[in-house]
């Protein structure tokens, strides 16, 4: 089963093959270029910015006098990031490579703070969003997208089956856990509200990613990269592989019930303000 093995992110290059991520990101991203104020001579702080997605669109919309800053810890992103910026000629994107939460910007700078699934990935969002916090200004403005508790659904509905029918109800636990550590409308509101910004609209909405069947679902490079390795970790090591031939099979069984197999995706956009 070649989709068990690891993918590592980190490896010089990477950024290269990162198409499938943002193809991920787009949606989410969308619902943040509808609601960005969108202007000349404005600051923006882009905040887990990976291969400059929203950078990109948000530096070419508000022109040349506008100035968007990107942060990210992560070197092969900021390196493909740094390439495209070059070939593009733009010259109104600030790069910083590092942890959000040590931003070293002066105390109210920014207009408005974006953030494409970052809140996601932070190792300590309080302390990231603490930091967006003193860097916008008094009237300043924080846009923010997750995928909500719900996340494909359909997928863990099986995998909660597998587990009781395989006598492995004691990883049930985990499994709960895992699903429960994103996030609902209201414990963001509160994360947000905590770190001393006002929320003042949630938008929420959600999308469908199909597969044939769950081979071409364990196999799709997205897959493998951002959930695999989490849903390994639900499992005694013993029990890996045994568990993992189980599940694609009912999820193949599924998709042949169904024509298909459908996973929903609930999305979530934050605006807050200073």
């Amino acid at each position: 089963m070649d989709y068990l093995e690891e993918i590592d992110y980190t490896v010089p290059g990477f950024g290269e093959l990162y198409d499938e991520l943002p193809l991920w990101s787009a949606p989410f991203g969308m619902l943040l270029l509808e609601r960005i104020p969108i202007r000349r001579g404005i600051t923006i702080l882009d905040v887990g910015a990976g291969t400059g997605f929203l950078t990109l669109e948000l530096a070419q919309r508000c022109g040349p006098t506008a100035t968007v800053i990107a942060v990210d810890p992560w070197a092969s992103g900021m390196d493909r990031l740094r390439h495209k910026l070059n070939w593009l000629g733009l010259d109104n994107v600030e790069l910083i490579e590092g942890d959000a939460a040590g931003l070293d910007l002066p105390d109210s700078s920014v207009d408005v703070v974006v953030s494409n699934l970052g809140i996601n990935n932070f190792e300590s969002p309080e302390a990231v969003l603490r930091t967006c916090w003193r860097v916008m200004k008094a009237d300043g403005r924080l846009l923010l997208t997750t995928n909500l508790v719900g996340h494909m659904q359909e997928f863990y509905d099986i995998y909660r089956d597998t587990l009781i029918d395989l006598a492995l109800g004691d990883r049930l636990a985990a499994l709960e856990a895992h699903i429960d550590h994103r996030g609902t409308v209201d414990s963001v509101t509160r994360l947000l509200e905590g770190c001393g910004l006002k929320v003042t609209d949630v938008t929420t909405d959600s999308f469908r990613m199909r597969f044939a069947d769950g081979s071409c679902l364990l196999r799709h490079y997205l897959i493998r990269l951002g959930f695999v390795s989490a849903w390994k970790a639900i499992l005694p090591a013993a029990s890996i592989a045994s568990t993992f031939k189980e599940l694609e099979r009912r999820l193949d069984a599924e998709a042949a019930r169904r024509g298909e197999l459908s996973l929903t995706v609930p999305v979530a956009c934050f605006e807050a303000r200073k």
